[in-house]
């Protein structure tokens, strides 16, 4: 078993902090707020042992990379601002998987990636 450093929790700390997906360079800084002194090499040996063990999920994303987010959700969606380059929750689902797909597709999973501006860059 894996001892609990102050990284690790200045890590999860990051997701108890901030409720949407959030990217390594994000972590990072937010992890630093605690620990000054945290790298990025921790950061990803932390992210690796927190996917591993089912703490976090990762969200692949065509344009933004791979992300972060808590595991154990609701389904749900994410909206990416193209200004400020965040992710951010949607609750819940709206898409009827069934009706998506043309006859004699079978649909086994999906994502939705909604971009825009979110309402700090829009207003």
């Amino acid at each position: 078993m894996k001892r609990i450093t102050t990284q690790r929790k200045a890590i999860e700390g990051a997701f108890a902090r901030h409720q949407g997906p959030l990217a390594v360079e994000e972590i990072l800084a937010y992890g630093r707020e605690s620990v000054p002194s945290l790298n990025i090499a921790t950061v990803y040996r932390t992210l690796k042992i927190l996917t591993d063990n089912g703490w976090l999920e990762k969200i692949s994303h065509p344009s933004f990379g791979t992300l972060y987010e808590r595991s154990g959700k609701d389904h749900h969606h994410h909206f990416f601002c193209r200004q400020c380059n965040r992710a951010y929750e949607l609750p819940g689902c709206a898409l009827k998987m069934n009706d998506a797909a043309p006859d004699g597709f079978v649909v086994e999973d999906h994502e939705v990636f909604l971009l825009g501006r979110c309402p700090s860059c829009a207003g």
